[in-house]
């Protein structure tokens, strides 16, 4: 509870949060990397990526977006309010609700999977479609999967119990790497194992994983649910005012996600019209920038939505503001810096990951051209992560959503100017995909202001200039690095690879943060004096 009358979002918890997701993202690094040593980026890659999108937009869409934000907001405000027992009924009201409509959504989406695949990749020719068709039927349950383990994480949350849930996306990336690279082998053998090519049938293997990875994230919350006091009983009487308040959050905050998911569907089919790859390099590109961004974009969001929420509820606007500032100086300390290193190291970065078996130098230098633009909005991005989902608890849900709904427009005229008109290929979508991101931060920046008033904007300006001199420094040892380093057309030892990568890398955060604890950065000190606090204990 410590928490809640604190009006500065826990710097310990977002560090558990940002712990917990750290080791998530790495898995899922692993995964890609295993995924494109055993597949490339070829045709069948292209298939496989898009069929997991139809299911994955929908868990951005409902899980992981409308649902989990109206849940989160209106289940503090029940306990906040009610008390737990009355929260846990309405948890066990969402729960039912969810696993009805979730498994009807599972059907439809087996059944019209073909206009699914013809909307989202109308570029790939026939053969390419129909595999995509056959994946996407065989791993749209996952979407009902992830439905229920992020309702889990939001009742967890909720209760202060950020670890775990954090946690739980690791055991999907377990899941899909362990399974994956087993049902490979058992469904499509090779006569060279060292060496495989796997074909269709690898893929349907890879496919199945990915519900086997689903169902872990799901079950490996259960005793952290046990242990805060959720026991699941079925419950059909939806007419509950909790309910209901979150069905009419969720409209807009679906609206609004929808359009993101929009988005994502313009940019693979205008993708799909630039032949085999693109779709595979944007992919990478966006996963290694989605490292950062849910190491720290996410799990500020995380722990800050809670707060507010409770802040919102009791009417302590004062504490509701200072709460959210503190999350968005929090996320641009930490992701401004990751957004230069990026730019700057992507090639070499993307060399050590992913330059393994039938992935190719030419795929390296694609993939690192679209990182460097996807970086550009990457503290956008994460910002945008803390500030939308605090509407929902001033009941301000319709702003989100026509922010969202203007992106679209913004999106497709950018997606075929750069693309087309400028020639920029898949570099193009990522640019654009930046340029949307700050957009959407602005407005709701200013929208923001307007309806909770002073959001410490001269504070927030105070730390940009800071972290511009901090990030000139680090972007100076990066520069460094490059030339000395990792000269073009060398081929070195792995190991001595990942040494200068890893040193790079060190030496330019240690001079980073060391810049920034000079020029006396606040959030800086914080964590500095917690990590000293723990020596000391």
């Amino acid at each position: 509870m410590a928490a809640a009358q604190d009006p500065h979002i826990s710097t310990r918890a977002t560090g558990i949060v940002g712990i917990a997701i750290l080791c998530s993202r790495v898995l899922g690094l692993i995964r890609e990397v295993v995924i494109a040593a055993l597949f490339g980026a070829t045709r069948n890659m292209d298939a496989f990526l898009t069929a997991f999108r139809a299911p994955n937009m929908l868990r951005d869409l409902f899980a992981e977006g409308a649902l989990s934000t109206a849940f989160v907001t209106t289940f503090s405000r029940r306990i906040a309010t009610e008390g737990d027992k009355s929260a846990w009924r309405l948890a066990s009201k969402v729960a039912t609700l969810t696993l009805v409509f979730m498994s009807a959504l599972t059907l439809l989406g087996i059944v019209f999977a073909p206009v699914l695949i013809k909307i989202l990749a109308p570029g790939f020719p026939v053969e390419k479609a129909e595999l995509t068709i056959l994946l996407t039927r065989i791993m749209f349950p996952f979407i009902l999967l992830v439905s229920l383990a992020a309702l889990a994480m939001g009742m967890l949350n909720a209760k202060h119990v950020f670890g775990m849930p954090a946690m739980a996306s690791s055991f999907f990336n377990l899941g899909s790497i362990i399974g994956g690279v087993a049902l490979c082998y058992w469904l499509d053998p090779q006569p060279n194992w060292r060496h495989p090519h796997f074909g269709e049938r690898g893929l349907v293997g890879l496919s199945i994983a990915t519900l086997i990875g689903g169902f872990l994230q799901l079950v490996v919350q259960f005793p952290a649910l046990r242990r805060v006091g959720f026991k699941f009983r079925s419950d059909f009487n939806w007419r509950d005012s909790g309910v209901r308040t979150i069905l009419i959050l969720m409209g807009p905050a679906t609206i609004a996600a929808s359009a993101v998911q929009i988005n994502v569907a313009v940019n693979s089919g205008f993708a799909s019209t630039l032949g085999d790859g693109p779709m595979t390099w944007l992919n990478i590109a966006f996963r290694l920038m989605q490292l950062p961004l849910g190491i720290f974009g996410v799990a500020v969001g995380t722990v800050t939505l809670p707060l507010v929420s409770r802040n919102a509820a009791i009417g302590d606007i004062p504490a509701f503001r200072s709460a959210l500032a503190h999350g968005m100086r929090l996320v641009m300390l930490l992701t401004i810096p990751s957004a230069i290193g990026l730019i700057l190291l992507a090639q070499p970065i993307i060399e050590l990951i992913y330059e393994h078996g039938r992935f190719t130098p030419e795929a390296t230098r694609q993939t690192a051209a679209a990182l460097r633009f996807y970086a550009i909005g990457l503290a956008a991005y994460s910002a945008v992560k803390v500030l939308a989902p605090a509407f929902y608890a001033l009941d301000k849900r319709h702003l989100p959503m026509l922010v969202s709904l203007l992106s679209i427009l913004v999106n497709f005229c950018l997606n075929w100017f750069f693309t087309f008109h400028l020639g920029l290929g898949h570099r193009g979508l990522a640019l654009s995909t930046s340029l949307v991101a700050i957009t959407n931060f602005l407005l709701l920046y200013i929208m923001m202001r307007r309806y909770a008033g002073r959001l410490e904007t001269g504070a927030m300006l105070k730390l940009l200039g800071k972290l511009l001199i901090a990030g000139a420094v680090l972007a100076a040892i990066c520069w460094l690095a490059l030339q000395f380093l990792f000269a073009p057309g060398v081929r070195l030892p792995e190991w001595q690879k990942i040494l200068e990568v890893t040193i790079t890398i060190a030496l330019a955060a240690a001079a980073f943060f060391g810049a920034t604890f000079l020029l006396r950065v606040n959030e800086v000190r914080e964590v500095f004096d917690l990590v000293s606090r723990k020596f000391r204990s």
